[in-house]
């Protein structure tokens, strides 16, 4: 049976790409569709920029035809702010809006937002609602397990956000205190999974880096798909790879040094279309070493990379780059 939100038919088993802040743009969201991914997210969006109409807020609203389905993400801490920005994001015309219940960092979680909802369902259920009633979409949430190892309250999450009319719930299988240390425990959400009053899609997030991981968690976790975060960073062929498997069983080889290059290069080059040529080659720095990662000697190129203003002359280092390593792995 194909997984459905709404009326968006995912497939079997889709992988979702995760919305990592400063990271699931649409450069890099380009690649990782063009690498299997089923369904991506914007990166988080803040409603309080929204309604005020902050330009870094606005311009994260930005969604091309080819990406779709995908969904733009909102937090905030006001409830009045969350139903105006839904209407804002609505507007934009994504397949869906998701709600981010799970940030855990500081000036988020700490301002009432994110994560830090998960210390006050009543209030989440009630901007949960408010943000279903002010759009046609389908509504998603993310979410963490609970605030920390003594409130873990994700399965009273799941329940209530379900009646107030959410279509799907990813849950990352860390609390907030944890943050990002430690290991994902998904056997919550496999008991959300087995819960006979859940009947929205749940999805599992959280360590999955691997085809292995996948394959074995989707059985023994019993979820709905799984949504990448960090893993898919300079690495958008893990979708491919693990796709490949679940259709024949056997390990697609990896990238090439040319498929490195070509990637990269898109990359840079929709970076540039989309932030123009400054900017996007700025923000293009942190992804070169995820990109080549495991090269050795590689660091020379990465410099000279991080280094440049030019295009051309990126183009000119990555052209080394294969010219080099091609040779040596011939």
């Amino acid at each position: 049976m194909p997984v459905k939100i709404g009326n968006i038919d995912l497939g079997a088993f889709p992988l979702l790409l995760a919305p990592m802040e400063d990271v699931s743009d649409p450069p890099f969201r380009y690649v990782c569709k063009q690498n299997g991914a089923d369904l991506m997210y914007t990166e988080f969006i803040s409603s309080e920029g929204l309604i005020r109409d902050a330009a870094k807020s606005l311009q994260k609203l930005d969604i091309f035809e080819y990406e779709r389905p995908i969904g733009i993400q909102i937090f905030g801490s006001n409830i009045e702010s969350m139903r105006e920005a839904t209407a804002i994001a609505t507007k934009a015309g994504p397949d869906l809006i998701d709600i981010n219940y799970g940030c855990p960092v500081k000036n988020v979680a700490c301002r009432g937002a994110g994560a830090s909802l998960l210390q006050d369902i009543d209030r989440m259920v009630a901007m949960t609602k408010a943000v279903v009633e002010s759009t046609h979409l389908p509504v998603t949430v993310k979410t963490r397990l609970g605030w920390d190892d003594n409130t873990k309250n994700v399965f009273e999450v799941a329940e209530r956000l379900q009646d107030v009319g959410i279509k799907a719930l990813t849950i990352h299988g860390r609390t907030r205190a944890q943050m990002y240390k430690g290991s994902a425990d998904w056997s919550m959400i496999r008991d959300i999974k087995r819960n006979p009053f859940i009947e929205i899609p749940i999805f599992g997030n959280g360590d999955v880096d691997s085809v292995e991981k996948a394959a074995n968690w989707r059985m023994e976790y019993e979820v709905d798909g799984i949504m990448i975060g960090r893993a898919a960073i300079g690495y958008p062929w893990i979708f491919r790879e693990i796709k490949h498997f679940f259709a024949t069983g056997e390990h697609l080889a990896g990238p090439t040094i040319a498929e490195r290059i070509e990637n990269c290069l898109t990359h840079l080059q929709k970076s540039i279309e989309w932030k123009g040529e400054k900017t996007g080659i700025f923000e293009m720095r942190r992804h070169y070493s995820n990109y080549f990662k495991g090269l050795h000697d590689f660091k020379e190129f990465r410099m000279r990379m991080v280094t440049s203003d030019s295009q051309n002359t990126i183009i000119e280092v990555l052209e080394e780059v294969k010219e080099k390593y091609e040779t040596e792995m011939a």
